[in-house]
């Protein structure tokens, strides 16, 4: 993140109480995340073949939006590729093979939101897999599953790759993912991450790892964990942690966008202490159930641009989506013909909700569009990121 940027937040953030946003992000993981040591013991357990130059099986980690599986899984692969085998480490190279030692191993973490697309899943995992940089323009999917297969041979490498976010509407069914990956050999175990009960799944791997909701009193650690890193440290008291962890229900993201929320409003009213107005106000406005924010932040520029323009939109202007789509184009480089399209699209997606004018949520317009996602907190980052 820019230097500037963070120096300047911080003059202009007078009260003092905002010293780091990266730090309260609900889309920001840490190096060391709280609370979960059993499933950390659990993953480490599948994980120690390949720390003896075995495989793993393939794997299944599940449990619901917000237990943390994203943070456990990012961090302990952070802490993990540094590192080689118990029998010592790998030099390797693509001309010159190394039969007395064991492969070098890596472990490669890909978002399924981000690789939608047979090209975007082998490009993503290559590009995990070896040093070089992996081009993303003038090369067929074929060729890039072919570069796979040859980084993948016997003897050349071993690779654990977490697919993290499977089975959501936008991205591959588990089977599905297992079928594109099933043909890259023995040298790859799968490491599947997503919300679906096993049972609900077809042909799930045998090893499966659950990962439950936080209970209320880890949450308040979680929270309080971030806002020593990113807050004053009287900015909030513990027993206002433990307000956002109840009313959070054991989800981190939508404990960690309160926070964020409450954080921004206390700064923006030059105030040093959250209190429990604060909270409270940050808490309506966030959306139950609710679209993860790193879901919206991934989307290409302009559906962002739109989804920004949509928060400014005055209460005359929405009441139809035709009319909202007139308001934003007005206000972003886009014909009110794409920014409807964009609409209907998100609506699909779930990011927003069409709701009918006298109140359900059936049928065809006239309606106006709801957010679904933290909007305070969209609002923030995204503003905060075209200042970086």
């Amino acid at each position: 993140m820019n230097i500037d940027a963070r120096i300047t937040r911080r003059q202009v953030d007078a009260a003092g109480l905002v010293l780091d946003d990266e730090a309260i992000s609900p889309v920001a993981h840490v190096a060391d995340p709280v609370g979960r040591g059993p499933t950390l013991e659990a993953l480490l357990d599948y994980l120690d073949p390949i720390l003896d130059g075995d495989l793993p099986p393939d794997a299944y980690v599940w449990g619901p939006a917000g237990a943390g599986k994203s943070a456990v899984v990012t961090a302990l692969f952070a802490h993990l590729q540094p590192r080689p085998s118990r029998l010592g480490a790998v030099v390797h190279t693509a001309t010159r093979a190394r039969p007395d030692r064991e492969p070098p191993q890596s472990f490669v973490y890909v978002d399924a939101r981000a690789a939608t697309t047979d090209f975007g899943l082998y490009h993503a995992v290559l590009d995990g897999i070896v040093d070089e940089s992996v081009p993303t323009q003038g090369v067929r999917t074929d060729t890039l599953l072919t570069q796979l297969r040859d980084a993948l041979a016997p003897s050349s490498r071993r690779a654990v790759v977490a697919v993290d976010h499977v089975g959501e509407a936008e991205t591959y069914a588990l089977s599905a993912l297992a079928e594109r990956l099933d043909g890259l050999g023995d040298s790859l175990a799968l490491l599947a991450i997503g919300r679906d009960r096993p049972a609900a799944l077809e042909d799930p791997p045998a090893k499966r790892i659950e990962m439950p909701a936080y209970d209320t009193e880890t949450l308040a650690d979680v929270v309080s964990s971030r806002v020593m890193s990113g807050l004053d440290a009287h900015a909030l008291t513990y027993q206002r942690c433990r307000t956002i962890a109840t009313w959070a229900n054991g989800n981190a993201h939508d404990a960690l966008a309160a926070l964020f929320a409450a954080a921004t409003r206390a700064s923006e009213r030059r105030r040093s202490r959250i209190d429990d107005e604060d909270i409270a106000h940050a808490c309506e406005g966030i959306p139950r159930p609710c679209v993860p924010l790193a879901q919206v932040l991934m989307l290409p520029p302009n559906r962002q641009r739109v989804l920004r323009a949509l928060l400014d939109v005055g209460a005359d202007d929405c009441s139809s989506v035709e009319d909202t789509a007139a308001a934003i184009a007005a206000d972003v480089d886009l014909s009110a013909g794409t920014v409807k399209r964009y609409l209907y699209e998100f609506a699909d997606d779930g990011i927003v909700e069409r709701v009918r004018m006298d109140g359900s949520t059936t049928g065809r317009p006239p309606s106006r569009v709801e957010p679904r996602f933290p909007t305070q907190v969209f609002r923030r980052l995204y503003d905060l990121e075209g200042t970086a």
